[in-house]
């Protein structure tokens, strides 16, 4: 079992195959599932780095948001605003470790 795009099922069945499926009634099933869609949409991106697996981990995103009644609008939003005060995540900082001199 997997979780699977919404027209998945429709799919196989215009394609003259047939399938059993469920729809998902709770919250904490729902996050399980995205949860492993997530790590596996991007075990897919990394072995292929292309528009179409990258589409596909931000879809997943998306469902998250929307499980979680958050506007994707808006998250798209705020992740623009902590790119321009903190940047992104584009160039493969590390942080190794924090001084504090005051100490």
């Amino acid at each position: 079992m997997k979780l699977v795009r919404d027209l998945i099922p429709k799919i196989i069945e215009e394609n003259g195959k047939s399938c059993r499926w469920h729809k998902i009634n709770n919250h904490s099933e729902y996050m399980s599932y995205l949860k492993l869609k997530i790590i596996e949409e991007t075990d897919e991106f990394i072995e292929d780095p292309c528009l179409e697996e990258a589409a596909d981990m931000l879809e997943v995103v998306r469902a998250f948001a929307h499980i979680n009644n958050l506007d994707f609008e808006e998250v798209i939003s705020v992740a623009q605003n902590k790119t321009k005060k903190r940047g992104g995540f584009t160039e493969g900082i590390v942080l190794e470790e924090v001084f504090d001199e005051n100490r």
